[in-house]
């Protein structure tokens, strides 16, 4: 017998200064069976950095030709592809293809190593951004992880803070590939 996704809920107050985008999202996520709590946090960190009302979660793992969350126009074409992790250049060559946005947030081990290999043949991709996660900020982010979680994410001037009643983390993004036209001094995503 196949297991069963784990649904979680989380209700995310985003308040970014940055970008004057205010709103409360209630999400429906669902962590596949061999999706650990520290991924499914930065998807929803993810979430956060890129609200907007068209932005939804993919079936990701489940489903290769989708990503983690994507935010589709009203035609269906797709505006933003975001991914999470290390994918390979090939799936970051389709995406590239199919979207007018493509973000990548890189966490886990040693995302730099994963980056450095793909960084000359993903050059020319005009329309892709990595963002690099600090391993301590995944790491507190995973614990606050629950099956119904009431979140906060609020950025300023280029600092982001995710917190729940009881913890805050502070994250910096470090960019190992920006897109032209975002801001070069920020260290996240615009």
């Amino acid at each position: 017998m196949a297991l069963k996704a784990t649904i979680c809920k989380a209700s995310l107050q985003v308040s970014d200064m940055d970008r004057n985008y205010y709103a409360e999202h209630a999400l429906t996520v669902a962590r596949h069976p061999s999706e650990t709590d520290e991924r499914m946090m930065v998807r929803i960190l993810a979430f956060a950095l890129n609200a907007h009302e068209h932005l939804a979660f993919g079936k990701g793992l489940s489903d290769t030709d989708e990503p983690d969350l994507w935010q589709k126009d009203l035609t269906g074409s797709i505006e933003h592809w975001i991914e999470v992790g290390q994918p390979d250049e090939k799936r970051m060559r389709r995406a590239c293809g199919r979207a007018n946005r493509v973000t990548v947030y890189a966490y886990g081990n040693r995302p730099e190593l994963w980056w450095k290999p793909l960084a000359d043949q993903l050059e020319r991709a005009k329309n892709l951004a990595v963002w690099r996660i600090p391993p301590a900020a995944v790491l507190s982010l995973e614990k606050l992880a629950d099956r119904t979680m009431q979140l906060q994410c609020k950025v300023q001037e280029g600092q982001l803070y995710f917190s729940n009643a009881t913890e805050t983390v502070q994250i910096e993004l470090e960019a190992l590939k920006g897109v032209p036209g975002e801001a070069s001094q920020m260290r996240r995503p615009m």
